[in-house]
């Protein structure tokens, strides 16, 4: 017997297909990823992670599916790339859905989970688990490709040229499922809503932004990673990775296709209608303020990420420039050495692949719930900060430098400077806060004396034991899924029944559990529990991340959401109505507010080692009217433009679920 090998070698485009028509790119049109191997990959492909079903509507023909174990392929690294073979295109979906989990699952410590099923039993709520992730290669006959949150599927879309340009003739089929950067986009959503379910609701216009921005960073950074088209590109830029390439374009035969005279997106820059020249865009803080549309304003979020790698790398490659220019900085004319280049590229790949892991990473410390950049940046920070106290090569400057520059600060931070941004502790909380809840004994609310603390700071007092497990990356993920769901039910149950000092806890993660808040009635709006009577509370998801620390050691945290619900209603007189009372039964409101809290854990001691809040409460009426005059467009962009009743299916549970990122991508014909 044989050890079966590590990886299977897949040939795929490094771009689209039309690099391969370029004199000056045909040599890295094809490379060739390392995949991890599947011993019971089925036809399809159909693995662990994700199932390609080629079923094609517009002919009404299911194409045939590859068989990646065929000893054939296995011999020459699948099929050979090709426009027009279905079976190639299976398997370039496959290949890069497969890379983009592996970077997911190397930065989070965690096998990868699509987000769950949910449906209703009766008055109760089951999750269902969801093994594959289908992806369906020719599902739309369309300039269109998205991620489906109702179906847990991928849909690639194919259309015919109708615009003239030099590198598409009238007539060409455009296939998005021979888009690299597509496919990794798409993935990128499907994992992204796996990790954070509620972020596909808007309730600020950074929301949907988000998902986007994040979806194009993960596709960007993985240019990175294939050394081939690293060392072209460096070349021929000269090292100097601010000017145009490829590394910082997505999707250029779409772009080409559809009209727009370049790449779909570019993070440094792009064409001057006037002078028909590519042109860097230089860092505008007041960007945001005037920008209002989900791509154009992650597109933002984008150039501050990609502007934070340049730094990095011009810091990391400034000494390599000395050597070769001899001190002046001045490279002589010609092409710059081969030695030269391949330093250049591996600085870069080291640089690039650390910023890849940094945003990773940084999702786990984002609230649960209405997302902004700035969060985001203050998750990267804590989370890096976490793996690496030192920071010997200032990474977590430059992201805050950059992120200024393009003007992302946070809500509620004074400051930019590294320690206003770093989320709380536990213990943090417990030392700073004040006690508005009276606790046993003492004399009065907003009175914080450290005798009113809990005695184990930081911790929960949960007995987690019984629910360890396997949760590394050997685990087998509904084993690992079906683990964690009874923490759920413990830690509500600690919550509510055995925490010693249930009112501080509530108040430091942003809860309200009681039956008054701040002396005040809680409104009838809030969702109450039907056991208690009481606002309700949802464990919104718990999630295990193993994660190496810069020093060698293992740090093994539980990822823990909660939320709360709110009726809201667009008329703020009838919310004040409603607020009053009776208690609400089975009345939806017109929108949802949630609030909440992500809580870092400790898996061994049980200490809360990060509390990641929301603005505010489910009884702040300020941040309730904030969401309103979102959702009614009053803050300048509508919250409702995806209610438009396109692609709406209603749950069981009253609530709207849509398909935001098809009509996202439809309506702007950007994926």
């Amino acid at each position: 017997m044989y050890d079966a090998p590590a990886t299977r070698r897949i040939r795929v485009l490094s771009f689209d297909p039309s690099l391969g028509t370029q004199i000056e790119t045909a040599g890295i049109n094809q490379i060739i990823l390392h995949v991890p191997w599947e011993a019971t990959l089925e036809k399809g492909p159909v693995g662990e992670y994700v199932e390609v079903v080629d079923w094609d509507p517009g002919s009404g023909t299911f194409y045939e599916p590859v068989d990646l174990n065929d000893p054939n392929l296995l011999a020459q690294d699948g099929l050979v790339p090709s426009e027009f073979n279905p079976k190639f295109h299976q398997q370039m979906v496959y290949a890069v859905a497969m890379t983009t989990i592996g970077h997911f699952e190397r930065a989070l410590g965690r096998v990868a989970f699509w987000a769950d099923r949910h449906f209703r039993v009766g008055d109760e709520v089951h999750e269902q688990f969801v093994r594959r992730l289908r992806i369906y290669p020719h599902a739309l006959r369309e300039r269109n490709a998205y991620y489906s949150p109702t179906k847990k599927a991928l849909l690639f879309g194919y259309f015919p040229v109708t615009a003239r340009d030099t590198h598409n003739p009238p007539g060409t089929v455009v296939f998005t499922c021979l888009s690299h950067d597509i496919i990794a986009h798409e993935v990128t959503h499907a994992l992204l809503d796996g990790v954070h379910r509620r972020f596909n609701e808007p309730t600020n216009p950074d929301v949907h932004a988000f998902h986007e921005a994040f979806a194009d960073i993960v596709a960007l950074f993985q240019h990175f990673s294939y050394p081939q088209v690293l060392e072209s590109q460096i070349g021929r830029t000269r090292g100097k990775l601010q000017a145009e390439s490829l590394l910082s374009q997505l999707a250029q035969q779409f772009g080409w296709a559809t009209g727009r005279g370049a790449a779909l997106r570019d993070a440094l820059g792009a064409v001057n209608p006037k002078t028909e020249r590519w042109e860097p865009t230089e860092p505008d803080p007041q960007a945001l303020l005037k920008t209002l549309g989900a791509h154009a304003r992650g597109a933002i979020l984008v150039a501050a990420v990609f502007r934070a790698f340049l730094l990095i790398y011009r810091a990391r490659t400034a000494d390599l420039f000395r050597i070769a220019t001899g001190g002046t900085g001045a490279l002589p004319d010609g092409d710059i050495h081969p030695d030269l280049t391949r330093r250049l590229a591996a600085e870069a790949a080291r640089a690039a692949d650390r910023v890849l892991q940094m945003c990773i990473r940084g999702i786990d410390y984002c609230p649960p719930v209405d997302i902004t950049f700035g969060d985001f940046l203050r998750g990267v920070v804590t989370a890096d900060l976490d793996r690496d106290p030192d920071d010997l090569d200032g990474y977590r400057t430059v992201f805050i430098q950059s992120f200024r520059e393009w003007g992302i600060h946070p809500r509620g931070v004074k400051n930019i400077g590294l320690d206003a941004l770093v989320w709380p502790s536990g213990d943090q909380l417990m030392q700073d806060m004040a006690v508005t809840a009276t606790l046993p004994g003492q004399p009065a609310p907003g009175v914080s004396p450290a005798s009113a603390k809990p005695a184990a700071k930081g911790q929960l007092k949960l007995n987690l034991t019984r629910f360890a497990g396997k949760w590394d990356l050997e685990g087998d993920r509904f084993e690992i899924w079906r683990h964690l769901r009874p923490i759920s039910k413990e830690i509500w149950k600690w919550l509510h029944v055995d925490a010693e000092y249930p009112a501080f806890y509530a108040e430091m993660f942003g809860l309200v559990i009681g039956e008054m808040d701040r002396g005040k009635p809680i409104p009838a709006t809030v969702y109450r529990s039907g056991n208690t009577g009481r606002p309700s509370v949802e464990i919104h998801s718990v999630r295990p991340a193993i994660r190496l620390k810069a020093n060698g050691a293992l740090r093994k945290d539980l990822v823990v959401e909660i939320t709360q619900r709110r009726r809201g209603y667009f008329n703020l007189k009838e919310q004040e109505e409603q607020d009053r009372g009776p208690l609400l039964g089975d009345e939806t409101g017109d929108f949802t507010y949630r609030a909440g809290c992500t809580l870092l854990i400790d898996s061994a001691t049980q200490e809360v080692r990060r509390v990641i809040r929301t603005s505010g409460t489910i009884t702040d009426d300020q941040q309730l009217e904030r969401v309103r005059r979102f959702k009614c467009g009053e803050s300048g962009v509508s919250g409702n433009a995806f209610d438009s009743g396109l692609a709406l299916s209603l749950t069981r549970d009253g609530e709207a679920r849509d398909e935001p990122f098809a009509l996202l991508h439809q309506e702007t014909e950007d994926l």
